[in-house]
């Protein structure tokens, strides 16, 4: 191999040519061809650790965003939790209060209705069973809310329900509690009968307006209906006397009692001691004198001793 350097100066051209052997040759091709390619990867590896360091700034940079995208997702999804519990927290709170209502009204119904002990127990939940069949899945959130509305819808009905019965039964109570109807007193027979008898004073036929119940001194004496007492002390030829205004015409009369346990404007219960049995006034002996007016007129009592509410 001749290599041919040519050199023009001044107009005149020189050239000179060099002769090469074999290892010349290749060292030389080696030099010629590697310096570019040494150049190359020189550039390539600047270019390439530059480049390499955007990515992963990038990429870094990417990874940082959907963290924090995450984060923000979590979060949210830890507030809609917590707002369900909350909710769900409430509305258990407040089925509960609605729930023991119901037992309280249940537990006084049960008592107005006067039912057997036990037949209608609201302190405890109702007995249920029934064999496990292996199925069934677990609620979800519209399950969970669909239950609740169904559950509110149930008592909201039931309420209303018992609301009714309970303003029914408390109306017939009222009622038997203010008709006038049973005995002064729980034990005992009549010894003298409404209507004309024989004076035990004079012997003489004469009206008597009630009935006499006798008894040991201090016998209790009650009130036949709720009322109101329009008169509690000596009256006349009775006695002690205790009177009481029950309402729509009815007023019932106690007298001879040995004490008045009442005074006048006092509210008074069917069943309520009014009285002790005495012998004051005009008597013979101990017993209570018991009478009855319907719209001023006395009436026989033994038609609403023996009465019951129809």
């Amino acid at each position: 191999m001749k290599i041919v350097f040519i050199n023009d100066r001044k107009g005149e051209s020189r050239t000179r040519t060099l002769a090469i052997n074999g290892w010349a040759k290749v060292l030389l091709s080696l030099c010629v061809l590697g310096m570019p390619v040494s150049a190359g990867m020189l550039l390539g590896a600047q270019l390439g650790a530059g480049g390499f360091g955007l990515m992963l700034e990038d990429s870094v940079d990417s990874l940082k965003e959907e963290l924090a995208e995450q984060r923000e997702a979590v979060a949210q999804g830890r507030e809609e939790a917590r707002r369900q519990v909350e909710a769900l927290s409430l509305k258990l709170a407040e089925m509960q209060a609605r729930l023991m209502r119901l037992d309280a009204l249940g537990e006084r119904l049960t008592a107005i209705a006067d039912l057997d002990d036990g037949e209608f127990d609201f302190t405890t939940a109702p007995a249920v069973g029934g064999p496990d069949t292996g199925e069934g899945e677990a609620l979800d959130s519209e399950d969970l809310h669909r239950l609740f509305t169904e559950l509110d819808a149930r008592i909201e009905n039931r309420e209303q329900q018992l609301s009714v019965l309970e303003s029914l039964l408390a109306d017939r109570q009222l009622r038997e509690q203010s008709t006038v109807s049973g005995r002064p007193v729980e034990t005992g027979y009549v010894s003298s009968d409404f209507g004309y008898r024989t004076d035990p004073f004079t012997g003489r036929r004469t009206w008597h307006n009630g009935v006499d119940f006798p008894g040991k001194p201090g016998t209790e004496v009650v009130a036949v209906a709720t009322g109101v007492v329009t008169w509690s002390g000596d009256y006349q030829g009775y006695g002690n006397l205790v009177e009481i205004n029950h309402g729509e015409g009815f007023i019932t009369r106690y007298a001879h009692n040995e004490d008045n346990k009442v005074k006048v404007g006092d509210l008074v219960e069917k069943g309520q001691v009014i009285a002790a049995m005495g012998s004051t006034g005009r008597s013979t002996g101990t017993h209570v004198h018991f009478e009855v007016y319907k719209n001023g007129r006395a009436v026989d009592p033994y038609t609403y001793i023996h009465s019951t509410l129809r």
